[in-house]
């Protein structure tokens, strides 16, 4: 017994006629004859009573087709399963990324892949560079956004943009005058420092140190937003990224200038090093690619 066998018993018995069912399954009359013919000899029923003129289901015929029906059921079923297959239905994604890029870029993304994928369960971790770092080395989280200074090991890095970091100031900062601000700009004035043995801090601090200049280091944090706000305050004067100093700027009394010699900084996907990158993940990837490039295209101006 074939397929097309039960598609041809299936469209004479819902159309009636051998004629229509031929109509239906693109072929001729007398074939789908024949195709009943054999499912009759194969299945030893009569699955049609053909007397009078008309064609009628026998009661073994529609006792068969109640089966045949079953099937085509489950057909369905497979189908709908192929196709939430194909749109991740039911999937599961983990990302992270720390809190200047999970409280905004990372829910922007997360939100526009919902729409297409709505039945995709997305967890978005916040945390530490890193504790961002460890949660997809260990695949504890299937991809994640960062901000890089330099190389990094233990991930898969894939870049999606690359800029400079930015020194800030509050309003009203003699330094402000300045188009560019370097190094020796810097001589014992109050500094905003990223936490110590982060790698921000260390690039800078190697930086100050090849040209000899001295800062006064006044404060500590590994949050870009306390740096703003602290320096907002008046405390000091910072170098950070580009991003929250744009976030921050639009609400505090910041004043950005370019840093040179440059301290490049990379917005970058993030990988466990060894697990392959499922479709879901890809998926995701190709969104993030497209909205990070959107909303971050200030960074290239």
């Amino acid at each position: 017994m074939g397929l097309k066998h039960v598609e041809a018993f299936r469209a004479v018995f819902q159309t009636g006629s051998m004629t229509q069912a031929a109509q239906r399954m693109h072929t001729s009359q007398p074939q789908i004859s024949r195709l009943i013919g054999q499912l009759e000899a194969i299945t030893q029923l009569p699955l049609f009573d053909r007397s009078g003129g008309r064609l009628r289901p026998t009661v073994e015929g529609s006792r068969f087709f109640q089966e045949v029906e079953k099937t085509f059921i489950g057909l369905a079923g497979l189908e709908a399963s192929a196709a939430s297959i194909r749109s991740f239905g039911m999937g599961r994604l983990s990302v992270a990324a720390m809190p200047r890029l999970a409280g905004g870029l990372l829910t922007h993304i997360a939100a526009r892949f919902k729409i297409d994928y709505p039945h995709v369960m997305i967890s978005i971790r916040s945390g530490t560079a890193s504790a961002v770092h460890d949660w997809i080395s260990s695949g504890l989280c299937d991809t994640g956004l960062a901000m890089l200074y330099g190389e990094v090991a233990g991930v898969n890095v894939e870049p999606v943009l690359k800029t400079k970091c930015v020194a800030i100031m509050p309003k009203g900062h003699r330094l402000a005058q300045k188009k560019t601000l370097r190094p020796a700009d810097f001589a014992d004035e109050a500094f905003i420092s990223f936490a110590t043995g982060s790698p921000l801090h260390d690039r800078i601090d190697t930086i100050f140190a090849q040209a000899g200049v001295t800062r006064r280091i006044v404060a500590e944090t590994d949050l870009g937003a306390s740096v703003c706000a602290l320096v907002a305050a008046g405390l000091g004067i910072s170098i950070i990224n580009p991003v929250a100093a744009h976030d921050e700027s639009a609400s505090a009394a910041l004043i950005t200038r370019p840093f040179s010699p440059a301290v490049p900084v990379t917005i970058a996907l993030l990988y466990p090093p060894y697990a392959a990158r499922s479709r879901l993940i890809d998926a995701f990837a190709e969104y993030a690619r497209k909205i990070m490039s959107a909303e971050l295209g200030y960074l290239g101006r």
